[in-house]
């Protein structure tokens, strides 16, 4: 079994391609920082006794999104399981104050990235009349919040492109599932607040959030339902999240 994991150098990617690993999948490891790929392509192999493949691109850019799929290796190509995972929010500012360069960031990945891969990788999976995509979305596709804005309008398309795959390749016997987590503590605000680790960290103050290792083990779970089963859209939260902006904090 091979599963492709896109954006799987840190957070729930990699969390996600090790939990693959630890059950003998093959793995194809993508995002755009390769010293941490080759590192962890060496670190899976010694660890789990599986084969990795890496592929180094941006998944805003198409041509290096054909061109690396078209170029697997042929003992790749076979993929099973495909995890749309790579996504990133940058601001947290009121419609009339943003900035547009996040913006364009975040539709270019969280949209335009998801369906690059997914209209590559599904063409291989229609091939064989099998396969399994599954998109991490958020629960900022189920809700919008103050200064979410775009954020919330990329992940509530993500919500709306998984619906319409589900649909599409319904016929070619392929599943389309989706994962809205909650408040994840990972890399995630960190880049949206352009590396200020500072404002970052009181996001998940008082609290304990989700960890990676818990979106990646229901990733896992939801792939490895028996074949007359697919999970649609799953929403998982801390426990003490009620929804984007009602959080329990400590004293």
């Amino acid at each position: 079994m091979i599963a492709l994991v896109t954006g799987a150098t840190s957070g729930i990617g990699k969390c996600t391609a090790e939990e693959f690993a630890k059950h003998n999948y093959n793995l194809i490891i993508t995002g755009r920082r390769n010293d941490r790929l080759q590192e962890f392509k060496k670190e899976l192999e010694e660890k789990y006794k599986v084969k990795v493949y890496t592929a180094c691109f941006d998944i805003r850019k198409l041509s290096e999104v054909e061109s690396a799929i078209s170029n697997l290796p042929g003992e790749f190509k076979a993929i099973d399981v495909l995890v749309n995972n790579a996504g990133l929010a940058a601001g947290l500012a009121p419609i009339q104050d943003g900035n547009v360069d996040h913006w364009e960031r975040m539709i270019d990945t969280n949209i335009k990235g998801l369906l690059f891969v997914t209209k590559c990788v599904s063409k291989l999976m229609i091939e064989r009349k099998k396969g399994h995509i599954i998109n991490v979305g958020s629960i900022a596709g189920k809700e919008a919040y103050a200064n979410g804005n775009v954020y919330c309008g990329t992940k509530h398309a993500v919500d709306a492109l998984n619906k319409g795959m589900r649909i599409d390749l319904l016929p070619h016997n392929i599943k389309v599932s989706a994962v809205n987590p909650g408040m994840v503590e990972t890399e995630f605000s960190i880049v949206r607040f352009d590396g200020d680790e500072s404002r970052a960290k009181k996001v998940y103050e008082g609290f304990e959030p989700l960890r990676p290792e818990d979106i990646a083990e229901t990733i896992f779970w939801i792939s490895n339902r028996p074949a007359h089963v697919n999970i649609n859209d799953v929403i998982i939260m801390p426990a003490a999240q009620a929804n984007s902006t009602t959080v329990k904090r400590n004293a």
